[in-house]
Parts: structure tokens; C-alpha cells; sequence
């Protein structure tokens, strides 16, 4: 990949990432709740999920994905199921008292929320579809087809754990302001609509 090129794509994937979406809602969610720290295998989960992905895009499996109709739909569903339920989820969570230790506050094992925020990425259709339309805009066809997904999906990767952890510690800021209970109730219900909205978006999407 040309310099020029790259910085392109550098560009675009910045782009990608700062838009919100169901991972920056997941990112911030728990940005709120554990912190920037605790907040990171959430963020790793989210990067498994995009490098996924990548890989079904690469091997041309996207392709398919996108001519095929069935395929899709059973994604999509999915993908509009599982954000409707992280967003009833949330919405049901109960406020957490800020004073309390860490061995007393209620919390989410990390592996718990590593393994959410790989389906997070993992069931979202729209995001394959488009990678399918951006990637080969980059693509030089007198070159290594693997080398060049490789430098795209490290790219992607590394740019969208910049932007999330920037979003957590964001989050983190915000959540040192919002201590009472009832203030915890208010951002849990209104992450909770954000993700079911993200949900209705997505099952109104058409490929």
C-alpha cells in the first residue's frame, strides 16, 4: 500500500470507529460502570469481534454473506436480538454504590464482558456489508492480497482501541459526576434505549 493510500485509509478508519455505534455504547457503557481499567477486556472483545470480521471479509466469505439473503437475515436478526437484550439488560441494571470497596460492589466477571463485546461486533451484518464496499477501494491488485488485509485489519485494530479507550476514559470522567443513585438509574436506562435503538436501526437496514 502506498503511503498516500494508507493515510487514506488511516483516515477512514478513524472515521469508522468515531462514529457511534453499538460498540461505542458498549464502550461507554462499562466505561461508566468499571472504569477505563476494567473497561479494556471489553474493548479487547470488541477488537476479536472486528478482526473476525476482517478475516470473513478476506476470505471472501463476506461476498457471500452479501448475495445471500438467508445468510443475512439470520445475522441480522441475531445481531437485533442480542443488542435488544444488552439494552433491556442495562436498563434492569442496578446503581452501584460509589463508596463501597470494589470487593462490595456489584461487578461483571471480565470475561463475562469480553465474550458480549465479541458478539457485539460478531452480529452485526451492516459493518461486514460495508467493509465489503470500503476494503477493496484500498486494495492494489499487483500486490500481496494478505499482506495488504494484514496492514488493513492491524490498521483498523489499532485505531479503533485508541478511540474506544478514548471513549471509556470519557465515560470514566462523566461517571465521577453522576454518583447518586438515582443518576445511575438515568444513564442505565438511557444506555439501555441506546442500544435497543442501535437495534431498531439495524433491523430496518437493508443490504
Amino acid at each position: 500500500m502506498s503511503p498516500e493510500l494508507f493515510w487514506a485509509f488511516l483516515a477512514a478508519s478513524l472515521l469508522i470507529s468515531i462514529t457511534p455505534g453499538a460498540g461505542a455504547i458498549n464502550t461507554m457503557s462499562n466505561g461508566m460502570r468499571y472504569g477505563l481499567r476494567r473497561t479494556l477486556p471489553a474493548i479487547l472483545g470488541l477488537q476479536v469481534g472486528l478482526g473476525l470480521q476482517i478475516l470473513v471479509v478476506g476470505a471472501g466469505l463476506g461476498a457471500l454473506l452479501a448475495s445471500s439473503e438467508l445468510a443475512f437475515m439470520l445475522i441480522k436478526w441475531v445481531g437485533v436480538a442480542y443488542l435488544i437484550y444488552l439494552g433491556i439488560s442495562k436498563w434492569r441494571e442496578k446503581a452501584v454504590d460509589i463508596e463501597a470497596s470494589s470487593n462490595e460492589a456489584p461487578r461483571e466477571r471480565a470475561v463475562t464482558r469480553f465474550w458480549k463485546s465479541v458478539l457485539v461486533n460478531v452480529t452485526n451484518p451492516k459493518a461486514t456489508i460495508f467493509m465489503i464496499a470500503l476494503l477493496p477501494q484500498f486494495l492494489d491488485p499487483a500486490l500481496s492480497r494478505v499482506s495488504q488485509f494484514t496492514v488493513m485489519g492491524v490498521t483498523m485494530i489499532g485505531i479503533d482501541i485508541l478511540v474506544m479507550c478514548g471513549f471509556a476514559g470519557l465515560a470514566t470522567l462523566v461517571a465521577r459526576w453522576l454518583r447518586s443513585p438515582r443518576q445511575q438509574r438515568l444513564l442505565n436506562r438511557l444506555f439501555g434505549g441506546l442500544f435497543v435503538f442501535v437495534a431498531g436501526l439495524l433491523a430496518t437496514w437493508r443490504a
